[in-house]
């Protein structure tokens, strides 16, 4: 079982994800190694298969990275040894396929690399009855080069109105520690924006799971919509060290064709011309039913983006009871609608005549208003004025009838008989 899982692993690994390679197998001293070249990327990993064949049982095996200029590895260049822990760079990061060593498999895999893990690596396999010397393997080289995979984004079907699952898996088949998985977000004419786990809880139909294996993936579900049609999504992986990679894709929502409210009939001169505009993907046909036969009228179609544009003109008597129906169909589905008849004269009243009234009315109506309100400061002007009473030095009093007869009058004039 042990053999199996090692085998699917090496294969995986270097075929897909180790670069080209050059394989071969060198005997020396009786033990017999599978060596070779091979190219990794940095983030990922790189597995160095290895068996030997001895008659003697190994006490352990040991691996070197060291200087091509040295003859033979030392054990300051010791980065495994499979019978102890060893400090060095690559702890944590180096590991036996098998552990145990008596089944004659070296080989090994180095997690997080980076351009540093370039190099010349050896293997010895030490027994008690190998001589000094013996046991040592030919030099393994290791390139490291910089990180050109990117993500792999799996789009199922989409359809509008139904639930849909986006799925991102990290380039490599390991990495050792497990790499951030972000989303980011980018309708049309919008900037990006990054859909968190807290943000994805909050937006009706999302669901954000990131799922640790050993292929590292990040799953987004949401509820299709028409809006979502065009959009640009983006996975985002960023690795050990902050070695990133991303891959963008389009959505591209399968949803029911729609009539647009801009579409209408005008009638000038008994030219009729109707514009029935649809938007749907796929993109979406439109037929005019009423047009019975094709050679009395003409038809343009102009397409845009998702968008089309039919214009059909002919020549009408008797519009009054005309009714001009807009057909609209894709593969999802069928949408009529009856388009509006506008007429030059109704046009003309609904661009002119509230305009051109408007201003008089207004002047009519200030007007009004002005002479109201100067009357009733006149009236009460003049009330006012009737109220006041004048001053006591000002008040003249005169009589020309003798009210209250004395003597004294009778001393300045004689009575009257």
């Amino acid at each position: 079982m042990f053999v199996l899982i090692w085998a699917t692993l090496l294969f995986s690994v270097r075929g897909s994800h180790a670069g080209p390679s050059i394989w071969r197998e060198d005997c020396t001293n009786g033990v017999c190694f599978t060596e070779g070249e091979t190219t990794a990327e940095a983030g990922l990993c790189v597995v160095i298969p290895c068996k030997f064949t001895s008659r003697y049982a190994p006490r352990n095996i040991v691996w070197y990275k060291c200087e091509p200029s040295k003859q033979s590895c030392g054990d300051s260049d010791i980065i495994l040894q499979s019978d102890r822990e060893v400090e060095s760079g690559f702890k944590g990061r180096v590991s036996l396929l098998l552990p145990d060593v008596s089944q004659r498999t070296c080989s090994i895999i180095i997690n997080d690399v980076t351009e540093s893990d370039s190099g010349s690596y050896q293997l010895r396999v030490n027994s008690d009855l190998f001589r000094r010397g013996d046991g040592y393997s030919s030099r393994v080289n290791v390139s490291v080069k910089d990180l050109i995979q990117k993500p792999t984004v799996m789009i199922p079907p989409l359809i509008e109105g139904q639930q849909t699952t986006l799925t991102c898996t990290a380039p490599g088949l390991c990495s050792g520690s497990e790499p951030k998985i972000t989303w980011m977000w980018k309708g049309a004419g919008e900037k990006d924006s990054h859909i968190t786990e807290n943000i994805a809880r909050n937006i009706p139909g999302f669901k954000y799971l990131t799922a640790a294996t050993q292929r590292h993936s990040s799953t987004l579900m949401f509820n299709l919509s028409a809006e979502h049609h065009g959009t640009e999504v983006t996975c985002k992986v960023i690795f050990t060290n902050n070695i990133t990679t991303e891959e963008t894709v389009t959505l591209n929502v399968t949803f029911f064709p729609r009539i647009l409210s801009s579409s209408a009939c005008e009638v000038q001169s008994d030219v009729l011309t109707c514009v029935c505009i649809s938007e749907g993907f796929p993109l979406p046909t439109i037929k005019w039913p009423l047009l019975k036969k094709p050679t009395e009228c003409s038809v343009i179609t102009t397409v845009s983006h998702h968008t089309v544009h039919s214009t059909t003109t002919l020549t009408v008597k008797d519009h009054s009871n005309t009714v001009v129906e807009c057909v609209s169909s894709n593969e999802v589905g069928e949408m009529r609608q009856n388009v509006t008849i506008i007429t030059s004269e109704s046009r003309e009243a609904a661009q002119h005549g509230p305009c051109a009234v408007l201003p008089w009315v207004v002047v009519a109506v200030v007007a009004l208003i002005v002479n109201v309100i100067c009357i009733i400061l006149l009236m009460f002007l003049w009330n006012t004025r009737k109220k006041v009473k004048p001053n006591r030095e000002d008040r003249t009093y005169m009589s020309l009838q003798k009210t209250d007869p004395s003597p004294e009058y009778d001393v300045i004039a004689p009575r009257l008989n």
